[in-house]
């Protein structure tokens, strides 16, 4: 009955919204056209951003670049925030509502391997180790395509009922170890208030996907995110003497195996998908020697807050009972990461039409929940988000063949930035124009 109501709020307001879309039909033409004029400084931005990559919590010159540019459209701007974010004010010509708009600003530690003429070069030192740094999840474009929209909005000032917030976030990836950053640091150091925020956009560009398609999906989208660390204590004895020990690498090989069962016997999974992933194990020294402890670290993927902490209870369970089973005792540290990336759903079909209008109808798909992670979630926790995927994927390419995200060879197709600058602006204006109540 509450999504009957939710769609049926959503016909009338998209009733509202082509009103206000019949009477502005020049405005939108107009963004259409500076989208035009834009591209080619958009793609510009986006070399220079690729070319000259920063890592998490680093990314000094970035935030330069960005304030920079605000400030030269007459933007209120803050930097610093959250150590590297900055956040740039648009007060438009009329009051209403506050929209705010994300773009991630990190690179990740991948060395590049293509042969762009823009690829970057740069390297530097990440846990302790000489890495190669890389725009390779597209943090590049999506910086590019919300400077473009900045500066198309700031030429329609006078037009826009209410105030946008662009929010250029760092550390979207995840601080360096012993550091705190991303968006719930934003969030705590209240990027969302002063004006506060009454909706948020993001928009996160897609290898796979095919330009001048986007897809979107209400309520939860991508998976919370969480590490665990397991730490099985045993007896140490000669390899030799089995008997003379409690084995931690026996143990430890059936708690893979055991916490395995939890997410194919133990859970609902026709409400939604779950993993458990063990990604390391580290014990012992010698082929000789059967260790006292046994370290491994994996993470825990959800897609519903109820599921997320029924594997938590189960993991725990499962590893400190079949360890106790051998004698052994298993020590469970789980640490929260990001929570699920949640579409608000009145606000998600509120804007669908706006999304339609922007690509075209069939251009905008409803898309399967992926397990990856956004922290684009911890805004969403406190004010309705809709968080979307735009193609950069070249069309007729085969996307089971495409270089993934965080990959070495990841790439992606600069004809796609133009549509994500319009949506920007759409969403935007029409969200002004016809705010969600």
């Amino acid at each position: 009955m509450n999504s009957l109501k939710t769609w049926a709020s959503a016909a009338a307001l998209l009733a509202l919204v082509q009103t206000t879309q019949a009477q502005t039909p020049d405005l939108y033409r107009q963004i259409d056209q500076l989208a035009d004029q834009l591209e080619p400084k958009v793609i510009q931005w986006r070399r220079d951003f690729h070319q000259n990559p920063e890592l998490s919590n680093r990314e000094v010159k970035t935030a330069e670049k960005i304030a920079k540019h605000l400030k030269r459209l007459g933007f209120e701007v803050k930097t610093g925030v959250a150590k590297t974010g900055v956040v740039g004010i648009l007060k438009g010509g009329q009051p209403g509502p506050v929209v705010a708009l994300r773009a991630d600003m990190d690179a990740l530690p991948v060395t590049e391997r293509n042969s762009l003429p823009f690829a970057s070069k740069v390297r530097t030192t990440f846990n302790n180790q000489q890495v190669g740094v890389m725009h390779a999840c597209g943090h590049d474009t999506h910086m590019a395509m919300l400077l473009a929209a900045a500066e198309i909005l700031a030429q329609h000032k006078k037009d826009l009922k209410g105030t946008v917030k662009f929010i250029f976030q760092p550390a979207e990836e995840g601080a360096p170890a012993g550091e705190q950053g991303g968006a719930d640091v934003m969030v705590d150091e209240g990027v969302l208030e002063n004006p506060k925020v009454d909706a948020i956009f993001g928009l996160h560009i897609n290898s796979a996907t095919e330009v001048g398609t986007m897809k979107y999906r209400p309520q939860g989208t991508m998976a919370s995110s969480d590490n665990f660390k397991i730490t099985v204590k045993g007896r140490q004895a000669h390899g030799a003497y089995p008997w003379a020990s409690v084995d931690p690498i026996v143990v430890s090989a059936q708690i893979v195996n055991g916490i395995q069962t939890i997410v194919s016997r133990q859970m609902e999974l026709t409400k939604d998908a779950a993993v458990i992933t063990v990604g390391a194990i580290h014990g012992g020294v010698r082929s000789n020697i059967i260790p006292e402890e046994v370290e491994m670290i994996g993470t825990i993927r959800a897609l519903d807050t109820t599921m997320q902490n029924q594997l938590h209870e189960k993991l725990r369970r499962t590893a400190t009972l079949i360890a106790a089973s051998a004698g052994a005792t298993a020590e469970v540290e789980i640490v929260k990461n990001t929570p699920v990336t949640y579409n608000h759903e009145a606000l998600t079909a509120h804007m669908v039409p706006t999304l339609e209008r922007v690509a075209g109808k069939p251009n905008v798909l409803l898309t399967k929940a992926v397990t990856g992670a956004e922290d684009f979630a911890f805004y969403q926790q406190k004010v309705p988000g809709l968080f979307i995927f735009v193609g950069g994927m070249p069309k007729g390419q085969d996307p089971t063949k495409t270089p993934a995200h965080h990959t070495p060879d990841f790439m992606i197709d600069e004809s796609g930035l133009k549509l994500g600058v319009r949506t920007l602006a759409y969403l935007t204006l029409d969200y002004l124009n016809t705010p969600l109540e």
